[in-house]
């Protein structure tokens, strides 16, 4: 009798085509395994005035520890730094593009925007960054799945929408990327690309299995921007960018805060062992955490802290 386990996920378009990257994933190692896909509605999904990561991974940890589901499957960024008791991630699929990308109207590009030029984007991050390189823009809050963010585009007139290029790819979009925003002066949110499968920490069995696809390469970029967070106050909706690189056994480590304004940048840099990431992560969210107080002021006459 074939073993049937239940892997718990959003309904998005985004949200199921990465479950489906870790259900290929998963009946590649275990062929005898059943891989079911539980759609759920989170409160993030029925409600447009959703505004934390929390509204959309939270409900769906919270099946996984009550044994509604067996597995889940997050985008890392999304998943909080101090998760539902119990439940840890178990693999880390391979990343994608970590990278922000710009959809833009046809024939523009980001130094050829008009003064004023509208760009549509709900997170506080990409917000401070585009203000920063471009003081004039107006930034305009838009929600919804990936393919209503980039209808609003004619729907509210904008010039354009930002979003990761990570999920554009996985749902074929990529022909739609006009520019790639390229780090360290653009950084993208910690964990951004990266797929997290995760499980109940008293399910061995289960745990066993997940980790059979865990992508240590990821796993050892990933985790350190994770600590940063941490160090932080585990808080993933402050204007913070962390991207982690491992190269040769070595970890690089950039990271920065901003003021909602983008007219403060506290930006911090570090490298060493990957195999000692995690410290690395949490002396460099330590660094920042000194400033923290930039992500709730604007920047006034203050410049920016390189």
């Amino acid at each position: 009798m074939t073993e049937r386990l239940r892997i718990g996920t959003r309904g998005s378009p985004l949200a199921l085509a990465q479950t489906g990257l870790a259900v290929a994933a998963l009946t590649r190692r275990h062929p005898g395994v059943r891989w079911e896909v539980v759609p759920v509605r989170t409160s993030g999904d029925r409600s447009r005035r959703a505004t934390g990561t929390l509204d959309f991974t939270d409900e769906i940890d919270r099946r996984l520890e009550s044994g509604e589901v067996d597995v889940a499957v997050h985008s890392t960024k999304d998943w909080p730094a101090d998760p539902v008791r119990n439940v840890a991630i178990a693999a880390y699929l391979p990343r994608d593009d970590p990278r922000d990308a710009l959809v833009l109207r046809p024939g523009l590009t980001f130094r050829s925007l008009p003064e004023g030029a509208r760009l549509g984007s709900s997170s506080l991050r990409r917000r401070a960054q585009l203000l920063a390189a471009r003081p004039d823009l107006e930034v305009i809050p838009i929600r919804g799945n990936v393919e209503t963010r980039l209808d609003q585009i004619g729907v509210r007139g904008l010039d354009g929408v930002v979003l990761a290029a990570a999920g554009l790819r996985r749902l074929g979009l990529a022909r739609r990327i006009t520019e790639l925003l390229e780090p360290p002066r653009w950084l993208p949110a910690p964990g951004q690309g990266a797929i997290a499968v995760a499980v109940r920490t008293d399910d061995p069995t289960t745990a066993r299995r997940v980790r059979a696809v865990d992508h240590r390469p990821t796993r050892r970029a990933v985790e350190p921007e994770r600590a940063v967070v941490r160090a932080l106050g585990g808080d993933c909706d402050l204007p913070l960018g962390a991207l982690g690189r491992v190269r040769s056994g070595r970890l690089t480590l950039d990271a920065a805060l901003w003021s909602p304004d983008g007219r403060i940048r506290v930006s911090a840099h570090t490298s060493g062992p990957a195999d000692r990431g995690g410290r690395l992560g949490n002396r460099l969210g330590a660094r920042l955490a000194r400033h923290q107080d930039v992500s709730t002021r604007s920047g006034g006459s203050a410049g920016a802290r390189r």
